[in-house]
């Protein structure tokens, strides 16, 4: 008896193969633009944001404080890289970004004097550029604004917080500034 395959059988998967290539590679497709167009999501890090694009200038981003988290987008090179962070508006209504143990992070390491990017603040898109905060002035009235953001958004928004706790030193601040 021959066991080698009958000409038939050898036909029949010359046919179905390239559909089996084709179904896993749109199935990758499928996840690859899920995954680019839906995330960032919790620590996994997205592509494009999208949204309505606000090009007016903000001037007082006090409305950030509503919104528990912000998203980034900085170019990534090929893709772009978008990231969930505490975003936190002082005061004078100038706008915060947050980031715990920030050295190293791919992100940071792309960003800090001016460098353009793209901010997601409750399903709007705004182009800022972004600048690492390196004085004590500047970073403790981020971490001030922080501290009163988190605060208000765990106890209701007229809550008012006690004094801040003292800055930790591995916190790292950036100021963005409307683009538009």
């Amino acid at each position: 008896m021959n066991s080698a395959p009958s000409s038939e059988l050898r036909d029949e998967r010359g046919r179905v193969w390239p559909w089996a290539v084709l179904a896993v590679a749109g199935v990758a497709l499928a996840g690859f633009f899920g995954w680019y167009f839906v995330c960032p999501c919790e620590r996994v890090p997205g592509g494009w944001l999208l949204g309505e694009v606000h090009e007016a200038p903000v001037a007082d981003w006090g409305f950030a404080n509503q919104v528990p988290l912000c998203q980034l987008q900085i170019p990534g090179g090929l893709v772009a890289h978008s990231i969930n962070l505490n975003c936190m508006a002082a005061e004078d209504g100038a706008l915060y970004l947050s980031c715990s143990g920030c050295e190293g992070k791919y992100w940071s390491g792309r960003v800090g004097g001016g460098s353009p990017a793209r901010l997601r603040l409750d399903g709007a898109v705004y182009p800022v550029t972004v600048r690492r905060v390196t004085d004590e002035a500047s970073l403790d009235i981020a971490w001030a604004a922080r501290h009163r953001k988190l605060f208000r958004l765990r106890n209701g928004a007229d809550a008012v917080p006690p004094a801040p706790p003292p800055r930790a030193d591995h916190w790292w601040s950036f100021q963005l500034q409307s683009a538009g």
